[in-house]
């Protein structure tokens, strides 16, 4: 009994923090929370009634992840997204993603093939609403990380996952499609869908060789979106 009162709180702490975590990680990706803006620790404890213990824990995750940075004597801040982050980011994903999916064509199970099918129709579906329901671009950009992480775990090598799963978090779910036209959508609907036919016909080069051009276009996109012109 006194092992479960000590482990208890503890467990409650970590609850609350993820909720916390995951409030304010939304909020940064509806755009609620502005680059640059400031998290304030006890606005976010008396509006989502927790203490400011487990805001502190999730403040500090979130500035490890690169979503907020800390700024000595002022708090945590939303990051910016710079042409130059960009580019470093693109860079390194050009590289390593698609090898990735290389080498997840030659392991592909008929297991994942057929869930990333299922998330490949439902973001074409969701795209062709994207207009009329500008909050469907959020729905899409959770289902777009998902679909590269499954493509990049479906590789089997785990230090390349690792590396690329906070690469791809940083770029894929920090920008939530707001600024693509429903013709840049589409476009990246079909990159998924002939990366997913390239796996099922045998081609790991032909499958490797558009994700490149997935991800260049998706360079080309965030390049001219960054959230300010620093470099």
């Amino acid at each position: 009994m006194a092992n479960t009162a000590r482990i208890a709180p503890a467990s409650v702490v970590q609850t609350a923090t993820t909720k916390v975590h995951e409030v304010i990680k939304q909020r940064i990706l509806d755009g609620h929370y502005q680059a640059h803006e400031y998290i304030r620790e006890a606005n976010i404890a008396r509006e989502l009634d927790v203490s400011r213990t487990p805001v502190r824990e999730a403040l500090r995750e979130l500035v490890s992840e690169g979503w907020l940075e800390m700024i000595p004597h002022h708090g945590s801040r939303v990051t910016a997204w710079t042409e130059k982050d960009a580019r470093e980011v693109f860079e390194l994903r050009l590289v390593l993603e698609p090898m990735a999916v290389r080498m997840a064509s030659e392991r592909m199970t008929r297991e994942c093939l057929t869930k990333l099918e299922a998330m490949a129709s439902h973001m074409e579906q969701l795209t062709e609403m994207a207009d009329t329901t500008p909050s469907i671009r959020n729905e899409i950009a959770s289902i777009n990380h998902e679909f590269h992480r499954e493509l990049i775990h479906a590789s089997g090598n785990q230090r390349l996952g690792a590396v690329l799963e906070s690469v791809v978090r940083t770029s894929v779910i920090r920008r939530n499609f707001s600024h693509y036209d429903l013709a840049s959508l589409r476009r990246s609907m079909r990159h998924h869908r002939e990366i997913l036919e390239a796996i099922k016909v045998g081609s790991p080069l032909w499958a490797e060789q558009i994700m490149s051009a997935h991800l260049l276009a998706a360079k080309s996109l965030n390049g001219r979106f960054s959230d300010s012109a620093e470099s």
